[in-house]
């Protein structure tokens, strides 16, 4: 089995959603299921000087997220029947015929990735595109990206390419399921466990 990862490059992202879009497209998602998320963290504010001219130091930084696979998955961890498991590519994935859609498994991801989809009264998430990478194709994600800010290959492979990655906010401590994804920050980033910012479009990626 080939342990595969993702990168994310946030000095690349605009928050365009294109990842977001494609990926609803081809996995038929509707409005209330997301597999991929486009966090926007923004703060700062403005000084106004003894002349009354305003200066900006506002900041703005996107971050698209799916499922990390994580090597320690909270939702593997928690699910009572199964379902939540390791596929043959190492994604972590949904068995629909053992889901009971109980959403222990998106109550304990802490990065809220797992969806309930009320049609199918079961779980779903992000796979990996795991028909895709078996036929050496890249996730849609990857491949729709219009600025290259999202990679992915061999772990291995793409820790050579991308380094270790950072934690980057408002994402929570990668030690508590130590998420696979290859994080990169930007100069409009902030380092993770700073809250200097404030999410700014929390319906939409929680």
């Amino acid at each position: 089995m080939t342990d595969y990862a993702f990168s994310f490059d946030a000095a690349r992202c605009t928050g365009c959603k294109t990842c977001q879009l494609a990926c609803k497209d081809y996995h038929n998602l509707d409005t209330k299921v997301s597999f991929r998320k486009v966090y926007e963290y923004a703060g700062g504010g403005f000084d106004t000087d003894e002349r009354g001219c305003v200066t900006p130091h506002v900041w703005t930084s996107y971050l698209s997220v799916n499922c990390n696979h994580c090597e320690e998955a909270a939702c593997m961890q928690v699910c009572p029947t199964g379902a939540m498991h390791r596929d043959e590519q190492g994604f972590v994935s949904v068995d629909h015929e053992r889901c009971v859609g109980c959403k222990y498994c998106q109550l304990a991801c802490p990065y809220n990735v797992p969806s309930f989809d009320a049609d199918l009264g079961q779980m779903r998430k992000c796979d990996g595109c795991t028909e895709r990478v078996a036929k050496g194709e890249n996730p849609i994600c990857v491949d729709a990206c219009p600025l290259y800010a999202l990679d992915f290959g061999p772990a291995d492979e793409m820790a050579k390419k991308h380094g270790e990655g950072e934690w980057l906010a408002p994402l929570p401590d990668p030690s508590y399921t130590k998420p696979t994804t290859i994080m990169k920050g930007s100069p409009a980033t902030k380092k993770g466990g700073t809250y200097e910012g404030a999410l700014m479009n929390p319906k939409e990626v929680r």
